[in-house]
């Protein structure tokens, strides 16, 4: 929850001039809802895509302060986050939830983001690969061989906002036990991303590991010069 009609200016600008797409890479931002015509006007005629931050797993209805996946799409957006870790942990969105989510946003030719992680206390205790596997499975069932029209985003919740980086061998144990539940699942090409932390310092190391495909860049994308070093690596 951050921006504001100047700063999104500013940043969209500098990022559209800034960035230098080539073969397999590519970027996108997800922006708060009030922002969604500026992100589509600030970045037409631009390879970079957008999307939301947030979709209702509602078509429609009496659902007050929803935003249902048709009204995102209409703005011409191509992405949707669906189960960020702050959703879990601020709204309580359970596992079904985040799968309705993603299966809403499939439904009129959005791609989910889908994001799974652990906190520190389940980390400590051991039971990460319990977690995150819960997690992917839920959405897994729901969408079925639909699943490879999604992305996938691992964020160890301990390591968002805090600093604290998961290490490029740790993100890569829990991308490699992703990589296996949705092989298992026929989509193992789905792209994973990490996001936890994720700067110009730390991207390349990460980047580097075999199953980690790119980031989901949560502070760090406020600064474009600090996006477009993390893009660049």
């Amino acid at each position: 929850m951050n921006g504001g009609s100047a700063q999104n200016a500013a940043l969209l600008s500098a990022l559209v001039a800034g960035w230098k797409p080539a073969a397999g890479r590519a970027m996108a931002v997800c922006v708060p809802f009030p922002y969604l015509s500026q992100a589509r006007d600030a970045l037409a005629g631009s390879t970079i895509g957008w999307g939301a931050q947030d979709v209702s797993e509602h078509a429609s209805g009496a659902y007050t302060g929803e935003v249902a996946a048709t009204m995102i799409a209409e703005f011409g957006a191509r992405f949707a986050l669906a189960g960020h870790s702050e959703r879990r942990q601020y709204h309580g969105e359970r596992d079904e939830q985040v799968a309705a989510k993603a299966k809403a946003a499939l439904a009129v030719g959005l791609t989910p983001i889908v994001c799974v992680g652990e906190t520190l206390a389940e980390r400590e205790a051991g039971q990460t690969a319990v977690v995150v596997t819960r997690q992917i499975d839920a959405v897994i069932r729901l969408l079925g061989p639909e699943m490879t029209r999604t992305v996938v985003a691992y964020e160890p919740v301990w390591a968002i906002g805090t600093g604290r980086t998961a290490t490029p061998e740790q993100a890569q144990e829990v991308h490699a036990l992703l990589r296996g539940r949705l092989a298992s699942a026929e989509s193992g090409d789905v792209l994973l991303l990490y996001g936890g932390s994720v700067k110009a310092a730390n991207a390349a190391s990460l980047f580097g590991m075999p199953d980690v495909d790119g980031g989901l860049v949560g502070g760090a994308s406020l600064d474009a010069r600090e996006f477009l070093a993390i893009a660049a690596a």
